[in-house]
């Protein structure tokens, strides 16, 4: 029985990197640090082996190792959300069940991908996956996936268990739309970091995200100043994010989390291949980026600004 309602599951939810080492094996004791990080902040959840987690280059046994790892040093802090999203249902019922049993509290998946499947495929997908966990499912709309159109969105949202969205696209009206066909209760997540304030001012329940792994303070405060009905301040505050974010962009995305968490005092290990590996070269080159922003605007309440010289 899942002890956190997916109704509840609400705010600034980091969307989990996964550490390896430098010879890609799996970094478990680093995954507690980071958890314990993490939640040492005011976040509301935490999602586990998706895109940013990696979850597509790790083997069945390495994600559910990852998950067990996490939700027992989470130890019931935050609700736990699980990515497990294969293109074999088979695959992915079975990390379902896993999830399951590991004491998460919701599931997703990006819908099938690689064939091009028929939406009955990909209702069934969903409803089988719902079934073998009894779960609640949050659908994870992604371009990386394949976006689902709108009226498939709905037709998901329809199916028992399907409780939620992660909606990550630049066409956040569909976040209004989405609440309104669906209702309040079916919950709708923001999935572009650098438009999180678009995503609550058209009614999202949550933001889920890669830059919160290291950016956490940031959108903790545009959330609340957003929902204080202080969208200037949370304006501004977006607009310091998005500098960081465009930051990390320039520099590849995932492997630059990683280094930033090193930044931080936290270990946050390698991207596996074909992601590369950041040189000393580019560590410097980032360091300065960095060091240029904190000279403008100050530390800004973050870690891993703080600790550079």
């Amino acid at each position: 029985m899942p002890k956190f309602p997916v109704k509840n599951i609400k705010g600034v939810i980091p969307a989990m990197l996964t550490p390896f080492k430098e010879d890609e094996s799996l970094d478990l004791d680093a995954a507690r640090k980071l958890t314990r990080y993490l939640c040492d902040k005011d976040i509301g959840g935490l999602y586990l082996t998706g895109s940013t987690g990696e979850g597509f280059l790790m083997t069945g046994e390495e994600r559910k190792a990852f998950v067990e790892t996490v939700v027992d040093e989470a130890g019931g802090k935050v609700p736990i959300i699980v990515h497990v999203g294969a293109i074999s249902t088979k695959a992915s019922e079975d990390m379902a069940r896993h999830a399951m049993q590991a004491g998460a509290d919701a599931i997703s998946s990006v819908p099938p991908i690689y064939w091009k499947f028929s939406d009955d495929e990909v209702a069934k997908y969903y409803e089988d996956l719902v079934q073998a966990s009894g779960l609640p499912m949050i659908v994870y709309n992604i371009a990386l996936a394949g976006l689902v159109s709108f009226d498939m969105l709905l037709r998901l949202g329809s199916i028992q268990g399907v409780e939620g969205v992660k909606y990550t696209s630049s066409t956040l009206y569909d976040v209004l739309r989405i609440k309104e066909k669906l209702g309040d209760d079916f919950m709708v997540y923001s999935g572009s970091d650098e438009l999180a304030i678009s995503g609550i001012a058209f009614g999202a329940d949550g933001l889920i995200g890669s830059t919160y792994n290291v950016l956490a303070p940031l959108f903790i405060g545009i959330w609340n100043l957003a929902k204080n009905g202080d969208m200037e301040s949370a304006r501004k505050v977006q607009q310091t994010a998005n500098r960081f974010i465009f930051t990390m962009l320039k520099h590849n995305l995932m492997p630059t989390l990683k280094q930033t968490l090193e930044f931080a005092g936290i270990p946050g290990g390698i991207s596996r291949r074909p992601f590369g590996l950041m040189d000393e070269a580019g560590v410097a080159a980032l360091k300065a980026d960095y060091l240029k922003i904190k000279e403008e605007l100050g530390d800004c309440g973050l870690e891993f600004l703080r600790n550079l010289t």
